[in-house]
């Protein structure tokens, strides 16, 4: 029973609760650089028959950046942590967890702690790893992914400038890419190049076929942060997933196509 808006939990991760009371609840997880309003076209879509809940991670949007602890938040795990003391602080249960770019991962290490508080994963544009392997195709090389990280560490405004536009993928809408730099451009320096190196280095592959929830991979076409050979692989690993590639174009097709999104959500949990 959701009672008090002003838990210390809910205050850290800037929790919103909106839509049907009675409905099922859905979580909306935002990516790197970004926050909560990274859903504002897509949540609301879900308000009728859903109970809607977005939060900021530590460190992005407005959640509490005094709460951040560069020890805590040294894995993905951290932020997992986070994910399900939200879902224990609302007392929810059969829970739809939506998790953008990297919060697809933090969704996957969330369930794999605690099933019984998931019903179904909605994984947007996932990635386990994104460094290239012998036998793993992630999208960039190692010396690809220490250029983007010294860049990052030495002009985060000039990067989040050049970088926005092309995880956009939509040179033909450039207010999109502009609404993606001012998201980055609001997040603090220190704390988005600690969460970048978190990311990009990480490796979750392991983790994926102990992922028991029922579970959608939603895969853009022409995805340079995560191409479709990656999505498949997530498919692949997770057993009884479901892959949908979408029409969308890029890495945020919750800012690009939130309506096609939506449908392929909704269709899902049909």
């Amino acid at each position: 029973m959701i009672t008090d808006a002003t838990t210390p939990v809910r205050k850290r991760n800037n929790v919103s609760v909106t839509g049907n009371p009675a409905g099922r609840p859905i979580v909306f997880a935002h990516g790197f650089g970004c926050s909560s309003e990274m859903w504002s076209q897509v949540a609301p879509q879900f308000e009728d028959d859903y109970l809607v809940v977005r939060f900021d991670h530590v460190g992005a949007g407005a959640s509490d950046l005094s709460a951040y602890d560069a020890g805590k938040y040294d894995s993905l795990h951290g932020y997992a942590d986070d994910v399900l003391e939200i879902l224990e602080d609302l007392d929810l249960t059969d829970v739809v967890f939506v998790g953008h770019s990297v919060s697809a991962m933090i969704g996957v290490l969330a369930t794999t702690q605690d099933a019984g508080r998931f019903g179904a994963l909605v994984l947007v544009g996932p990635s386990p790893r994104y460094v290239n392997t012998e036998n793993y195709t992630g999208g960039f090389e190692q010396e690809d992914i220490d250029s983007l990280l010294d860049a990052l560490d030495a002009n985060y405004l000039g990067w989040s400038a050049a970088m926005a536009p092309l995880i956009m993928g939509h040179s033909s809408r450039p207010e999109l890419g502009e609404s993606l730099t001012e998201s980055f451009c609001r997040t603090d320096p220190t704390i988005a190049g600690h969460f970048a190196r978190v990311t990009f280095l990480s490796d979750n592959r392991h983790d994926l076929p102990n992922v028991t929830t029922p579970t959608l991979v939603l895969q853009c076409q022409e995805d340079i942060i995560a191409p479709l050979p990656v999505g498949q692989y997530v498919h692949r690993s997770i057993p009884g997933s479901t892959l949908v590639v979408l029409e969308a174009t890029g890495h945020c097709p919750n800012l690009s196509a939130p309506d096609e999104l939506t449908t392929q959500i909704k269709a899902y949990l049909r």
